[in-house]
């Protein structure tokens, strides 16, 4: 395996280490709708921030560790992706932390 999937790795692990915290309390992913509603507006301000810092050559990407694949302005899936999978991460853990301390609060 090459470097040019690290990025995409490293999300896919995040997303498997927090993937059953979704069995305790409400479920995020059971609420898609506010989980959309949560994650997209912060992600659309972070990608056009991306996007601007790119164009006036503030930082770049490592070609070494993505995989090449661009949406419009330069800017790579991996980071497009990363918008929505740690934000999904903190919601899963902190509604599963959340659940926890309230059943321990409450004995």
């Amino acid at each position: 395996m090459t470097d040019r999937w690290q990025y995409l790795l490293v999300l896919a692990a995040c997303l498997a280490i927090t993937a059953p915290l979704e069995f305790f309390g409400p479920g995020v992913y059971r609420q898609w709708r506010r989980l959309v509603k949560a994650v997209l507006p912060v992600a659309v301000v972070f990608l056009v921030w991306d996007e601007i810092a790119i164009a006036a050559h503030v930082w770049t990407y490592n070609g070494e560790y993505i995989t090449g694949l661009d949406i419009p302005f330069r800017v790579p899936i991996e980071e497009v992706l990363f918008f929505i999978v740690i934000p999904i991460c903190a919601l899963l853990t902190y509604n599963a932390v959340s659940t926890i301390l309230g059943r321990v609060n409450r004995r």
